[in-house]
């Protein structure tokens, strides 16, 4: 396995950003996953952490394929070609758009507590996840980004499907991903202790200072 878990992975990314000289002002986990992930990097890069909320819209009689994602700010992607060929109302998807954007929004809230969202307006934002494979909410987050004004999104993951990383190459200014191998299936793959991590876990990563 080309990590061991999910705060090994994320020293060797905070690793290779560091060695590539690439820097930013804040780092954006996307939950819940993604936490451990962007504590190492945050530690490592000594920048603060936040997150980056977004829930996928789940197709008509199955809610886990994703015809798109909603950040917590609304920012959405569509799946174009899956809502094409599933030929997926306006209707449904109007419902399923507002419903996640709801929970999307709730589920930010909930994890920062007392906090607002973080300025993003002329910063440099890592974005960072255990690993992408459709990519459908970094999708939805990296819209959430751009719409905050950020000058400069870098999105940084272990490990992602080929095919998705370089669809995503035109969505960022640089994307940093250690592993993209052929024979991608899933994250958990590339993990050799791939277990879930809680929302209770996810936010302490969040909090540590």
């Amino acid at each position: 396995m080309p990590f061991v878990d999910r705060t090994d992975a994320g020293q060797q990314l905070g690793t290779e950003l560091a060695e590539l000289g690439i820097d930013g002002d804040i780092v954006l986990s996307i939950p819940r996953g993604g936490l451990p992930i962007g504590r190492a990097v945050a530690d490592t890069l000594d920048l603060p952490l936040d997150i980056a909320v977004a829930k996928k819209m789940g197709a008509p009689h199955n809610p886990e394929y994703a015809i798109g994602a909603v950040a917590s700010d609304g920012s959405v992607w569509f799946n174009e070609s899956a809502i094409d060929r599933l030929d997926v109302n306006a209707g449904y998807i109007e419902e399923q758009q507002v419903a996640t954007a709801v929970a999307a929004r709730e589920k930010a809230t909930r994890y920062r507590s007392e906090r607002g969202p973080p300025e993003l307006s002329e910063k440099t934002v890592i974005i960072v996840d255990d690993g992408i494979a459709t990519g459908a909410t970094a999708r939805a987050c990296i819209e959430r980004v751009q719409n905050a004004g950020a000058a400069r999104i870098v999105l940084a993951i272990p490990v992602g499907s080929p095919r998705t990383v370089d669809e995503l190459r035109a969505t960022v200014d640089e994307i940093v991903c250690l592993k993209a191998p052929s024979n991608f299936r899933a994250v958990g793959q590339f993990y050799d202790r791939f277990e879930q991590v809680e929302d209770e876990k996810a936010m302490a990563y969040l909090n540590r200072s």
